[in-house]
């Protein structure tokens, strides 16, 4: 499960609460009833709090993060402080959908619509690249969503290594690239993830 930041305390009692109680190790409860366990894993760009206290005195200063969120046909990028976008880019490009001709027919279409998916991915990385780079510094993490492939494809390219190097390994499951779905990212980025085992 996913919580946002200004209810996890809230979620923390309630857990408390339903166990008679918990004994915490690092970022992992469990149970004092049942032996059920909770293991928070914190929002990117917090680094590795090493307790509840920490993670959520962390919470608290949301760090500035950028986003890529990216298909095929679309792409969305942006700086983030706290929930706002404050710096962002939104693309769209031309890729083909998929043909019902056979034979030669199709193969032509699959190797323009393959050739049509690395020019988007190329030119993907030039808006990632003229948006983000200058922000590195400030930066604590680099959150990515959409489709994984294009995502990969895009940060593929030379120019973006700094980012690669502040990529957190969870992806955001987005529709397709707009800046409503950038700023729903933006906020999502922000949640803290919870693996509950009963």
């Amino acid at each position: 499960m996913e919580i946002s930041p200004e209810r996890l305390r809230g979620w923390l009692d309630g857990f408390y609460g339903r166990h008679d109680g918990a004994t915490e190790d690092g970022l992992t409860l469990t149970g004092t009833s049942d032996g059920d366990t909770a293991t928070l894993h914190p929002p990117p760009g917090l680094g590795a709090p090493a307790d509840l206290d920490a993670l959520l005195a962390a919470i608290a200063r949301p760090p500035r993060i950028g986003l890529v969120l990216a298909r095929k046909g679309a792409l969305a990028v942006g700086v983030v402080e706290g929930t706002d976008v404050s710096t962002s880019k939104v693309e769209r490009f031309y890729v083909q959908g998929r043909t019902a001709a056979g034979g030669w027919s199709q193969q032509r279409y699959a190797r323009r619509r393959d050739n049509q998916a690395d020019h988007a991915a190329q030119k993907a990385a030039d808006v990632v690249a003229r948006v983000l780079l200058p922000h590195v510094p400030e930066l604590r993490a680099l959150v990515c969503g959409g489709d994984r492939a294009m995502v990969d494809a895009v940060l593929a390219d030379r120019r973006l290594a700094p980012l690669v190097e502040l990529r957190h390994p969870h992806l955001l499951d987005t529709p397709e690239p707009r800046l409503e779905v950038l700023r729903d990212a933006a906020v999502a980025a922000r949640k803290v993830r919870i693996h509950l085992v009963p």
